[in-house]
């Protein structure tokens, strides 16, 4: 269990706010965008970003960008709980469509398959696709993302 992983262990029994707010105070674009984590496992991360003022864009919806930084932190956070401390992960390619206007918050659901697991564990260099859904208040699809990580070894 790598160095993040044991910090969300030692505070799931806490209430939800918490983890939000240590992540937001050492992320801390994440805690400027008022993102909270609903849950975050070595398998899942699920995040969410309501449609607050600060973060809303010209018609009301929350912004390209924040859209684009739920789905990133989330993924980010999936490969942070399993990546071993000696490695660095590192955001290679981020694909988006908009595909329907959102209403109110967002969400986004990250899961990992257990051969990207093993990857990141056995391979000191490397890169995987992680899988995110981003849904909004009603259910729908507003953007479709393809996050790919990578990660090295610290030098």
């Amino acid at each position: 269990m790598n160095r993040l992983a044991k910090t969300v262990d030692k505070v799931k029994n806490y209430p939800k706010w918490i983890l939000s707010f240590v992540i937001g105070r050492t992320v801390r674009f994440v805690g400027t965008a008022g993102i909270s984590f609903e849950e975050m496992t070595t398998e899942t991360v699920i995040a969410s970003i309501e449609n607050k003022a600060k973060i809303r864009n010209h018609i009301g919806q929350v912004h390209a960008g924040a859209m684009i930084l739920l789905a990133e932190t989330a993924t980010g956070m999936l490969v942070g709980m399993n990546i071993e401390d000696h490695k660095i992960p590192l955001i290679k390619s981020i694909k988006t469509n908009f595909v329907r206007r959102s209403q109110g918050g967002i969400r986004a659901v990250a899961t990992i398959t257990e051969e990207q697991k093993q990857l990141m564990k056995t391979q000191d260099k490397g890169e995987i696709l992680i899988a995110v859904s981003v849904t909004d208040e009603t259910q729908q699809v507003p953007i479709e993302c393809e996050m790919l990580w990578a990660w090295i070894t610290k030098k």
